[in-house]
């Protein structure tokens, strides 16, 4: 499993799944820390990530749920007839969402939990340790089921009696910059892993795991092709700009491209997008 990975990096998220913890990925901006998350939903089969992009004014609330009480109060003036099910007005979040009964665990993503308010980290521990959250606005409603919606786009879950109880825990990815010392009660109730700039083979995975249909020939080439530009800037360039390559080139070629014109390309918008 992730054969270009570091074995330390395998053995912690591998511990991650087994104990049930959350994994903390410190790493420099563009190494590849969130690629993370979509290399193990995508090598374990474990569907779509979920994505929390963290904020000064996250709260863990907002991670759970949001409930538009002004919207439902308008939907009730109307007076048409299941406008207002409370239902269409409560919104789980990706935290809510990943906390939901799944057969399987969902894999999310907290990205950035450098820019939280002081606060969040440890009211983000509780929520974690239950594993399981209350939605007040439903446990006062007459009915012992609503039907909400998710963040996965267009779908919805019922609740039952106004609880989410998770049934396998959520693989959770924190990643940090390291800009921000995380509380000690906060690291001993996770693992922590530190990434490396990343090399040609994990490249292809990252490219993979963002294209799935992409061939891996093509993916090892056009990470071939990253590496050879970031050696001539000095070593370092943001994964971010392989991915936004790779996007350009998508979009620009939907028929598709063979390896060398799609790695002239990678070239090319690499250069031109790349800061130095």
């Amino acid at each position: 499993m992730f054969n270009s990975l570091d074995y330390g990096v395998l053995e912690k998220i591998n511990s991650a799944i087994l104990l049930a913890r959350p994994l903390v990925v410190v790493g420099k901006p563009g190494v590849g820390k969130s690629s993370l998350a979509y290399s193990i939903a995508r090598e374990l089969g474990l569907g779509r990530v979920l994505r929390w992009g963290i904020t000064s004014r996250s709260t863990v609330k907002s991670g759970h749920y949001e409930y538009d009480a002004i919207g439902r109060v308008h939907a009730m003036s109307l007076k048409e007839k299941n406008n207002d099910d409370i239902g269409n007005f409560v919104q789980l979040g990706p935290l809510g969402t990943a906390l939901l009964p799944h057969r399987l665990p969902r894999v999310l993503l907290i990205d950035e939990m450098d820019k939280s308010d002081v606060h969040l980290v440890n009211d983000l521990l509780g929520s974690l340790e239950e594993g399981e959250f209350r939605i007040p606005e439903l446990e006062r409603f007459h009915e012992p089921v609503v039907v909400v919606r998710t963040a996965d786009p267009g779908a919805r879950a019922p609740i039952t009696g106004g609880r989410v109880v998770c049934h396998a825990f959520p693989l959770i990815i924190i990643t940090s910059n390291g800009d921000q010392d995380f509380p000690p009660a906060f690291l001993r109730r996770c693992l922590y892993v530190e990434l490396p700039e990343p090399g040609v083979e994990q490249l292809a995975d990252m490219v993979a795991a963002h294209f799935p249909d992409e061939a891996e020939e093509l993916a090892a080439g056009l990470a071939g092709q990253f590496d050879a530009v970031r050696a001539e800037h000095g070593g370092h360039l943001a994964v971010d700009l392989l991915l936004n390559a790779v996007h350009v080139i998508r979009a620009q070629t939907p028929s598709g491209l063979d390896r060398n014109q799609a790695e002239a390309m990678v070239r090319a918008i690499v250069n031109r997008l790349s800061p130095e």
